[in-house]
């Protein structure tokens, strides 16, 4: 699988990976070496090879920043109807994971267009006080460019995609 071929395909999959779980795994490494993972909701891919989140609550993701930036995002299309569709044919008729390697950027501030892109996909949570909490005030972003996907083999049934 290509990074920049298959780039549809793989945006494609993080939608319905955020669809079915409202975030993504992202794992980083420590100072320690110890490796850690973050559940992350405002992943947004932009052209091949590229992407941002919104940076507020981590902790571990800006000092992985600033050791090595190297960090893998695992999305997976979690629907239950996806998967119950998928046992009962015996296999999957799109890949159910993937996973992104990439190097951190640095801290900056978000332009309006991406704060707009962001507020539009969790526009129907803004009734919540959860929304207040956690999604109203979404300022600073990271960039993600990305050099490396790996599909996710799950025996027989992905052997269609390898």
């Amino acid at each position: 699988m290509d990074i920049h071929t298959n780039w549809l395909e793989i945006k494609t999959l993080f939608k319905r990976s955020f669809k079915s779980s409202f975030h993504y795994a992202i794992a980083s490494v420590s100072a320690e070496g110890e490796p850690h993972i973050t559940p992350i909701g405002s992943l947004i891919l932009t052209e091949p090879g590229k992407g941002y989140y919104f940076e507020k609550f981590t902790t571990h993701l800006p000092k992985s920043a600033h050791l090595q930036g190297r960090v893998c995002i695992l999305a997976v299309n979690g629907s239950m109807w996806y998967w119950l569709k998928s046992l009962l044919r015996g296999e999957f008729v799109s890949r159910p994971a993937v996973r992104l390697y990439g190097t951190l950027g640095e801290l900056r501030d978000a332009t309006e267009q991406e704060k707009a892109k962001f507020q539009k996909r969790v526009s129907k949570t803004r009734f919540t006080r959860g929304y207040t909490l956690l999604w109203k005030n979404m300022s600073k972003v990271r960039d993600i460019e990305f050099d490396k996907v790996e599909q996710v083999k799950i025996g027989a049934m992905t052997k269609r995609f390898f």
